[in-house]
Order: structure tokens, then sequence, then C-alpha cells
């Protein structure tokens, strides 16, 4: 886990529009997979749409029997017929509708599936620098919340986009047949349709995309001041955190409003353009229907098929208008998505296997944001098997260094050396895999005792947990809880105290049998005896291991091999602790306040 120094943050791009045709293509793009369920919508919406279309055909005839004189026996006969036939199609169109929406959705949350599990292991590798631009709640809400709105959404979106489709082109088709002068009246409204929809569609879309981030804000809030909970209680800022969330609060219910409400213009405005569209229908049949020029009957049939034209126009505006919601969401995604993840190793790069540790830094140059460096200038050797302290005051660098030396960053200028390579000839992993990390902030995950340390090692048996847990200490607290190793501990292990958590992390790197250790403040967290304990096991630890020991208690780094003084990120002293006291410089003054403060 990577140890964040001072300064390593970046300034987060802020969201900006993106192409929406661009935006669609690549969303569909995740469909390849689902490639099996678009010939059967299609075939599906191709039935429904028959049916639907025949439906209005043979009322029209029913009515022309009715309207003009033939024999009673076989107007009865006829309306009887098509009667049961009409029984017969709305039942298969809506059977076929039914099929359509289960086969979607089941395709649509495979996709979602697919979707969020390739941006989780995606976020796996991104580097270190991106979650420390990121609150943790935003991207807890893209990967949940932004992903559900596109499942929600899409499914219903490509039912409807393939209904309509084939509606549209099926009724323009019969209106055509039946009469092009009447289907020219019936297409009159088809502009404003078009027109009204862009219009509201672009406002809808840009609101989604606000509530969207606004969300994230939200959940990002949620649930940093739910994992910080005890420091709000302790300086009681109770209710300056509740206004804080009123107001995120209130920008997003104002996003939200101004999105629901934009979206509301749609449906009103369609349904006011297809209700013109059947006056002017009826008025232009009925001026025909006087002129002989079509019957009663294709009057009726067209306002059928004129109100199965403006339906799927009014359903498509709807559509577009969520549609809205979704693509904001998809490119929430897809920003994250688009976020390169950590260089890979170059082509000649090699296994790290059985390091020896010496590790050797060249005029190493670095910061988190390239014109601001944090450390510079950087050099001196750490011969294998040697224990290196870096002390100074905080924010001088020191963490920035180890840092480095795991390549959780890679370095601007300059060059590291392990075992007379540079860490770039080997890959990441087992680079990696080649320390152990002890951090000031002990991280545990919701599980047992037992999973949390065999976490670095999962082959361990019971006895080699256990057998590592004395050597450290922590066997004697673990065995007097209610279920000893395999007590199962809450989030981040909050019902431990906060040196019991550093002891099992401790346990953790001992137990991983590490071939360099990197230890940042591990003792900082626990009372005097159990610091004796725990540097009696890291002596043992350190034995023909390279160690790098970050800390602020000087006395615990007195036998170091070497002690590098760091301030404003640069080396300003190196040497044993005899030699920097005998120096009497920056190392001296530290040491000598140190020990006042305990004398005193």
């Amino acid at each position: 886990m990577p140890m964040r120094g001072g300064g390593n943050r970046f300034t987060r791009e802020r969201e900006r529009p993106r192409n929406m045709r661009k935006t669609i293509l690549r969303l569909l793009s995740y469909f390849r997979e689902q490639w099996y369920a678009l010939p059967v919508i299609f075939m599906l919406s191709l039935g429904a749409t028959a049916a639907a279309l025949a439906g209005p055909f043979f009322i029209g005839r029913i009515i022309d029997s009715m309207v003009y004189p033939y024999p009673a026996a076989e107007v009865t006969r006829w309306g009887l017929s098509i009667f049961f036939l009409l029984v017969v199609l709305y039942f298969w169109d809506s059977c076929a509708q039914f099929l359509q929406t289960w086969v979607v959705a089941g395709a649509s949350q495979r996709l979602v599936r697919s979707m969020r599990q390739y941006l989780f292991k995606h976020l796996q590798k991104l580097p270190i620098k991106f979650f420390d631009s990121y609150m943790h709640g935003e991207l807890m809400s893209r990967l949940s919340n932004d992903t559900d709105n596109i499942a929600g959404i899409l499914g219903m979106a490509l039912v409807q986009m393939t209904s309509i489709t084939i509606t549209v082109t099926g009724v323009l088709a019969m209106m055509l047949w039946l009469s092009p002068t009447m289907t020219f009246f019936a297409l009159v409204s088809v502009p404003f349709f078009f027109v009204v929809s862009k219009t509201i569609g672009a406002k809808t879309r840009r609101h989604f995309r606000a509530q969207q981030l606004e969300l994230g804000l939200l959940n990002a809030k949620i649930e940093e001041d739910i994992s910080g909970m005890a420091v709000i209680k302790a300086y009681g800022c109770e209710q300056k955190n509740v206004d804080d969330f009123a107001q995120i609060n209130e920008r997003l219910r104002a996003a939200g409003t101004q999105a629901q409400i934009w979206s509301g213009f749609i449906m009103p405005a369609m349904n006011v353009i297809n209700n013109l569209s059947l006056a002017v229908v009826a008025f232009a049949g009925a001026w025909l229907a006087i002129n002989d020029a079509i019957t009663v009957g294709i009057i009726a049939t067209f306002i059928a098929y004129a109100r199965q034209f403006g339906r799927p126009l009014n359903e498509l505006a709807g559509t577009y208008n969520q549609l809205q919601s979704a693509l904001a969401s998809t490119e929430r995604v897809f920003e994250i998505l688009d976020v390169p993840a950590e260089p890979p190793d170059t082509l000649d790069a090699t296994e790290l296997t059985q390091p020896r540790g010496d590790i050797q830094f060249r005029d190493v140059t670095f910061g988190y944001a390239p014109d601001k460096p944090v450390v510079q200038d950087i050099t001196f050797d750490a011969p294998a098997g040697s224990v290196i302290a870096l002390v100074g005051p905080t924010g001088a660098g020191k963490t920035t260094v180890v840092n480095l030396i795991a390549r959780f960053y890679d370095i601007d200028a300059g060059e590291i050396i392990l075992d007379g390579r540079s860490l770039t000839a080997y890959t990441r992993n087992s680079l990696r895999r080649s320390f152990g990390i002890v951090l000031q902030d002990a991280y545990l995950f919701t599980g047992s005792i037992l999973d949390n340390l065999r976490y670095s090692n999962p082959t361990a048996t019971d006895d080699q947990v256990r057998e590592a847990a004395r050597l450290v200490g922590a066997d004697r607290f673990i065995r007097q809880l209610p279920e000893g190793y395999h007590t199962r501990l809450t989030e981040n292990s909050r019902n431990l105290s906060t040196g019991q958590r550093q002891l099992l992390t401790i346990t953790r790197c001992v137990l991983a049998n590490p071939d360099i250790l990197i230890l940042d403040e591990a003792t900082s967290n626990v009372d005097t005896r159990t610091e004796a304990k725990i540097q009696s096991a890291m002596k043992m630890l350190m034995q023909n291991r390279t160690a790098f020991v970050i800390a602020h208690r000087l006395r615990t780094i007195i036998n170091a091999d070497k002690i590098l003084v760091v301030d404003g990120g640069r080396i300003v002293e190196q040497g044993n602790h005899d030699q920097l006291i005998a120096q009497k410089g920056a190392y001296h003054r530290m040491f000598d306040m140190q020990m006042r403060g305990i004398m005193t």
C-alpha cells in the first residue's frame, strides 16, 4: 500500500461535454458479448409491429363494410372473423413486447455487470496519483450509481429504439399504400417533433450531467464524514458538517429539479403536436371523403396510424430525454476508463527474484506536479543488508523517497538502481512483491484476523501465522478476543485499538518474509512496552535485509547503518548516529531537542 507524502495532489480536470454520437457508439461496443439479443429483439419488434399495424387496417375494413351497403350476413361474418383475428393479434403484440423486455433486461444487466467488472479491474491498474486526486465516495458513486443508471435506461432505450424504428417504417409504408395525399397531411407535424426534441434535449443533457456530478460529491461527503465521525464529534463539528451536507444536498436538489423540469416539458409538448396532427388528419380526411377521394374506413385507419406514428415519436422524445441521464452516467464511467493505466513494463523487463537489496539513488528528482519538485538531486547508497533511516521535519520528502523505491511513482530525473540494474529493468509486480511495507496508518480489511494476516502470504499455514504473531507480540491480545484468530473485523477494524491494528499490520509484514523492508513510523501508535517488543522483532526481521525506516523518535534509529537527514526535498546530512552527532548540524539539534524533552 503506498504512502502519501506532502504535496502529492494535482488538479482534477473538470467535467466537460463529450460527443454524444461517439459516446453512444462506444457504449454499444460493450454490447458485443450480448449480440445474440439484437436479432431476437428485432424479430420480436417486427412481429409486434406487424400485429399493431394490422389492427387499424382491419378496423377500417369493418367500418367500410358497415357504412357501405353490404349484405347483413356478410357484414356479421366479416365482423366476427376480424374480431377474433384482432384478439389474436393484440394478444401476440402484448406477448412480443413482454418477451422483448425480458430479453433486453437480461442482456442490459449482463452488459452493465461486465462494464462494472471492467471498471473495477481498471481501477486496480491506475497509478496512485489518480486516487490522490479523486474523492473515494465519488469513485464509489461512479462504480455503483452511474452503472446502475446505465442499466436502468439502456434496456428500455434499446427496446424502444428498435420498436420505434420498425413502427415508424411500417406505419409510413402502410399510409403511403393507402393514400399518399393523406400521408402528406399526417407528416406535417414531424419537423416540429424533431425541433422540440432537439431543443429540450440539449437542456436536459446538461442538467443531468450536473445532477450526476452533484450526486457523486454527495456520496463522497457521506463516505468521508462516516469514516471520520470520531474526529467530527471530538471537535464538536456536527453542525458544521450538517450545514456542509445541506449545501451539497441543495445543489443536488437544484440540479435534479432543473433536469426533471426540462425533461417534463417534452411529453406535454409532444402531446400538443400529436393532437394537432390528428386534427389535421381528421379535417383533411373529411374533405377528401366528401370529394370521394377516400373512404370513411381509410379515415379511421389513418387516424389510428397517425396515433401510432405520433406515439413512437413521443416515446422517442421521452427516450431521448431519459437517454441524456444515461449518457451523463456513461461519460462519467468512460472518464475513469480513459485514465491511462500505469505505464507498462518495458519489453526487456525481467522478474526480480531473490534480490540482494543493494539500492542506489543517483541525482533523483521527482514532483507530483511537473513544475513542483518534492525531492531534488537525491543521491545516496543503501548497501545490501543495511538499515537506512530517514529523518527530518514533516513534509520534507521522506515518504516520497520510499515511495519511489517501490515504484509507486516514477521519477522525473536521475536513476534508482537495484542490484546493479535500474528499477525499470524489473517488472513492477515482482519488484513490489520483494518489499514489505508497514505504514503509520494501519489498514485492515473486513474479514477475520486470520484472513488479514494471510493477506501478504495466502499460502501460510495457521502455525506460521501464529508464530509471526508471537514474534511481534500480537498473539496474546488476539487469543483474548472472543473468537481468537477467527474474530471478524469491522470496516478498517474499528473494533480494535490503534496499537492493536498496528501490531496486526506488522505481523502481516513479518509473515510476508520480504527481501526489503520499508517502515514508515511503524511504532508511532503503540505504547513504550509494545514498541520495545516490536523493535526486538524488527531487529530480527531486518537481519540480512535492506531496510528503510522513517522515524521521528530518533532514539529508535540510533543503530541504523546510515541516517539520511531530509529537509526541503534534499538530503542535507548523511552518516551514522555518531558521525552526525559529531557534525553538530541539523541531526544533532533534532536529537538534542528530543533528548531534552525526554529528560524534562
